[in-house]
């Protein structure tokens, strides 16, 4: 139930630019009847190849936000986030009880905190607790996984190109259940991982995308620009923070009590925790799985024994009677979108019509917004389309570069600019000849060309 109010009510889950194209491109698709296979958004990229590698979830916010605005595509998020806690609580409390366990989900849920964003991640959060304790029931009971998990991964991989983690559990837990001594047969093991495995494989070709969506995600992860992207940045340890603090109370309890994980989940433990390191995004990835991996051996180092409460069918309607009633409340509140970091409702407000349909230049993380708003932007958050050589000319734009600053407005002919204030870059539209500051506020600053004005 807190994980439902927290999406529905707290403003910065809608922090995010990206969510603002996710949105448009659903609109896009719901009006064409087409899955798009081209930047048709951008002036700078228009009619170049764009694989829309999370379709499917763009098109469930656009049909959300049909039926109840922003408030209905909140109410989206905050169902599957709530249904993706439900399921990760109740596979910790097979293993974990009292202190434990609630020490346990708040660490867990303190790493996810920061990314609890309206974006396709969370949609596929449900899958990916499913996904994890089925690889771990099947390896507990001595199987292989039930062949659904074929189905789950066509869902998967047309939800979000997080799918690849998929195969990056099952892959040791297979070998694991290969070379365990007490397997009998391990022909029979191999046949039957493999068919799942083969299944699954066979799962990710079937999107819009075939073969190109299948690599897309290495793609994406092969830039050179990544870390300049704020959530594909390593993590930051200058100051303390929920990662860190997991970090060191899982490091702590495993050493004293004597946790012991077989090697090959080790393996993979330490994987994971490489990638988010590397890359914050991976965060709320290691925070649902960790949990899931360690809670067994947790439990037999603390020699925990516990024994799960069913809860009473009284207790299952009440907590939906709740559900129903806090979404009831959030779609009676329509929301309404204001100026923040990634909205600069108010400065493009200022920008004439005939003006803010021109070419401009402006911050990556505007794009979305503009896009939104019908706006065609130098660039936006879909990185991996514009590529590394116009996101860098983007970076060296915005810290201040003159020539870079010169050749962008020379080539594109841009007749405005929309940047954050603090961005170096402002200072030269300032005090560049034929330009004027046109508005400013404490998120957005806009500048234009002054002959554009008299026109």
């Amino acid at each position: 139930m807190a994980a439902l109010a927290v999406v529905l009510f707290a403003p910065q889950v809608l922090n995010d630019g990206d969510t603002y194209w996710h949105l448009a491109t659903g609109q896009w698709m719901l009006t064409h009847g087409r899955v798009l296979h081209q930047d048709v958004f951008s002036f700078t990229h228009a009619g170049q190849p764009w694989v829309t590698h999370e379709w499917l979830s763009e098109l469930l916010m656009a049909l959300a936000f049909r039926a109840g605005g922003w408030s209905g595509v909140l109410a989206l998020f905050a169902a599957t986030f709530a249904a993706a806690a439900a399921l990760f609580v109740g596979a910790l409390r097979r293993s974990l009880k009292g202190l434990t366990l609630i020490v346990t989900l708040v660490l867990a849920f303190a790493c996810a905190s920061g990314s609890l964003l309206i974006r396709p991640h969370l949609l596929v959060l449900p899958i990916l607790v499913i996904w994890t304790t089925e690889l771990l029931a099947a390896r507990e009971a001595g199987r292989a996984p039930r062949l659904f998990m074929a189905a789950l991964m066509l869902l998967w991989a047309n939800l979000h190109g997080s799918y690849v983690f998929g195969f990056v559990l099952m892959a040791p837990l297979a070998l694991e259940a290969l070379v365990d001594p007490r397997a009998g047969d391990r022909a029979k093991v191999v046949r039957d991982w493999g068919l799942v495995g083969l299944l699954c494989a066979g799962a990710t070709l079937a999107t819009p995308h075939g073969l190109t969506g299948v690599l897309h995600p290495f793609r994406i992860l092969s830039m050179g620009t990544l870390n300049a992207i704020q959530e594909w940045a390593p993590a930051d340890f200058s100051k303390p923070a929920p990662f860190e603090l997991a970090l060191l109370a899982t490091l702590y309890v495993c050493l004293s009590r004597g946790v012991r994980i077989q090697p090959l989940r080790l393996l993979l433990l330490l994987f994971l925790l490489h990638m988010t390191l590397q890359h914050e995004r991976h965060l709320i990835m290691l925070g649902f799985i960790a949990p899931l991996l360690l809670a067994k051996p947790l439990a037999e180092a603390l020699e925990q024994r516990p024994e799960v409460a069913r809860a009473s069918r009284a207790s299952w309607a009440a907590l939906a009677l709740a559900a129903v009633a806090l979404v009831g409340v959030r779609l009676a509140l329509p929301v309404v979108r204001h100026d923040g970091p990634t909205s600069p409702v108010s400065a493009l407000e200022h920008v004439p019509p005939a003006i803010s349909h021109r070419p401009l230049l402006n911050s990556y993380g505007f794009g979305g917004y503009l896009i939104y708003k019908g706006v065609k932007p130098f660039i936006d958050g879909r990185a991996d389309m514009y590529g590394d050589e116009h996101f860098k000319r983007h970076l060296r734009i915005i810290a201040g570069d003159p020539a870079s600053l010169d050749s962008a407005l020379a080539q594109y002919h841009a007749d405005w600019t929309l940047f954050a204030p603090d961005e170096p870059v402002v200072r030269l539209m300032d005090a560049r000849p034929g330009w004027r500051r046109l508005y400013s506020d404490r998120y957005a600053t806009v500048h234009v060309r002054t002959d554009t004005l008299s026109r």
